[in-house]
Parts: structure tokens; C-alpha cells; sequence
């Protein structure tokens, strides 16, 4: 607790005064904690042990979220301290969603709204490819001496199918991207669904948020189509089938980046089940290319 005081005594916003701090659970990449004081509430975020390897640029990352901010789509940014691999941000009272809840019919055009916010930023910073960042966690991960089960192989080799066939796709549209969002980074406020946790926020696809929202939300088919329709008014079968790609494409992201943990994170967290599971939906998704 010294440390995040000294650390908060640095913030010039926080006037010295007096805060609480609790741990907030729920995080598998960082240290979060709730800073309250008498009418304020504030997340402090620490980064956690490793995650240079995991591709995040933590600059990249304050950017997006001050342009999310400004947008008023995010809480306000009160500071960033990368000397102590600190972001304090202002708390959203609110709901966090669920699966469910962005599936429900009522919800996900609150939800697309967001997403069309968010993909309007004024922000035009970095580059992310879903590809890149998997083989990136499993070539680091390799370093880190991580065991992979055989079929880790023939994924690899799938993911370079999926990247082929995307890439003679003509349907691209870059934008400013989250590339995590899973609806636990949603909040409910009550006037808006906003955003958090803009770690790997980067220009990128705009479909791969969509599967990435899809897949974090175990959307089925139908789910999809409600989904493009309310994003884009109609559903065109190669949009549907370049969200259902990138939504492979996240699973693997997902697995490797559950591997790689798995050789250099000390968080209490089951990274190997976590990465056995997508690594598993990954190649059960995709039985016609597995033959």
C-alpha cells in the first residue's frame, strides 16, 4: 500500500487529499485498484508483471483512452505516470455487462452505438493485426519455454489460412479499433453504454472488433445478423462472413496470449485453461479447414 500511496501522492488532480483504496477484481493482465474519497471515485491501474511481451504500448494506450475520453465514451484520464506504470482514470458507476446482456434484444443496439462511437474516434494512431499479435505471444512464448499441446501446429497453420483468405477479402475497414472487447470491458451507466481498458486500442479491421464482441459473447448465428443489421442497416453475406473469420482469428489471439501468460504473469489466474479453451473453440470452429 506505500507504493500506491506514494504513487498517488504525485497526482496533482488528487490534491493530497484523503482516499481509500481496495483491490477491484476481476482483471487477468494488470493490477486494479478503486481510490474513493468523500464524492470522488477513481481506478488506479498498475501494469502486471511481463506484459511488455504482450504487444501493449502503453503511450498507444493513453492516447486512445483521452480520445475515448474526450468522446465521453470512457471515464476522464486524471493521469498517467509511465515511469510507475500507472493510469488513473475516473471511476463509471454503472453495470457491467455480460454475454447475455449483449446478446439481449434491448441491449445490443445500445451496445452498437457504442461500437460506432468508438470506431468514429478522432484518433489515428498504431496498427494492429490480430495475426501478428498471435504469432507474436507464441513466439514469445516460446522464448519463455512454454509448452504447447501438438495441435498447437496444425492452429497455426489455420490461422495462416484465415489470414490468406481475409486478405484477398476486399470488404477491409480500417478505423480506430479496441481489439479487446469483451463485454466485461462494457458499462452500462444508464444514459450509454461506454468503454474501458484500452490496452491494445490501435487502428486496425473494424470486423475484428465486431468478432471479437461476437465471440466474447458467444453470439450465434442469428445473434450475428441482429448484429450487422443494427451496424450497418443490412446484412451483406461477405461482412457476416469476414465477422465470422475474424472471430476464429480472436480465439487464437486469445489462446496464445493464455499460453504466454502462462510463462510470465504472477497473477492468480488459470492462464493454462484459459488458453486450452480458445485454443479448443479456435479449431472447433473451423472443422472444414482442420481436415
Amino acid at each position: 500500500m506505500k507504493t500506491i500511496e506514494s504513487i498517488l501522492s504525485q497526482i496533482p488532480a488528487l490534491d493530497g487529499g484523503a482516499f481509500s483504496v481496495s483491490v477491484l477484481a476481476g482483471g487477468m493482465t494488470n493490477h486494479n485498484y478503486l481510490v474513493e474519497g468523500k464524492e470522488q471515485k477513481f481506478v488506479l491501474r498498475l501494469v502486471g508483471e511481463g506484459t511488455d511481451y504482450l504487444g501493449i504500448d502503453r503511450e498507444m494506450e493513453y492516447s486512445y483512452a483521452c480520445a475515448a475520453a474526450e468522446a465521453d465514451l470512457s471515464g476522464e484520464v486524471v493521469a498517467f505516470l509511465p515511469e510507475h506504470g500507472a493510469m488513473l482514470t475516473r471511476f463509471i458507476s454503472g453495470r457491467v455487462l455480460s454475454a447475455t446482456d449483449v446478446k439481449d434484444s434491448k441491449q445490443m443496439p445500445r451496445v452498437v452505438e457504442a461500437l460506432k462511437q468508438l470506431h468514429s474516434l478522432n484518433i489515428n494512431r498504431g496498427k494492429f493485426s490480430v495475426f501478428e499479435a498471435a504469432r507474436r505471444n507464441y513466439n514469445f512464448a516460446v522464448q519463455n519455454k512454454v509448452i504447447f499441446p501438438n495441435i498447437m501446429t496444425r492452429a497455426l497453420t489455420l490461422l495462416d489460412e484465415i489470414e490468406a483468405t481475409l486478405a484477398a477479402d476486399s470488404n477491409k475497414i480500417d478505423c480506430p479499433c479496441h481489439n479487446d472487447l469483451l463485454p466485461e470491458n462494457l458499462i452500462d451507466d444508464g444514459s450509454a453504454v461506454r468503454i474501458i481498458d484500452w490496452e491494445f486500442a490501435s487502428m486496425g479491421d473494424l470486423f475484428f472488433d465486431l468478432g471479437n464482441l461476437a465471440v466474447n459473447s458467444d453470439f450465434d448465428e442469428e445473434h450475428e445478423r441482429e448484429f450487422l443489421k443494427l451496424y450497418f442497416g443490412e446484412v451483406k453475406p461477405q461482412h457476416l462472413s469476414r465477422l465470422q473469420l475474424m472471430r476464429q482469428a480472436s480465439d487464437m489471439r486469445e489462446a496464445t496470449w493464455g499460453f504466454l501468460q502462462t510463462g510470465i504473469s504472477e497473477l492468480p489466474v488459470d492462464y493454462l485453461d484459459y488458453g486450452q479453451t480458445h485454443l479448443q473453440r479456435f479449431l472447433s470452429a473451423a472443422p472444414e479447414r482442420s481436415q
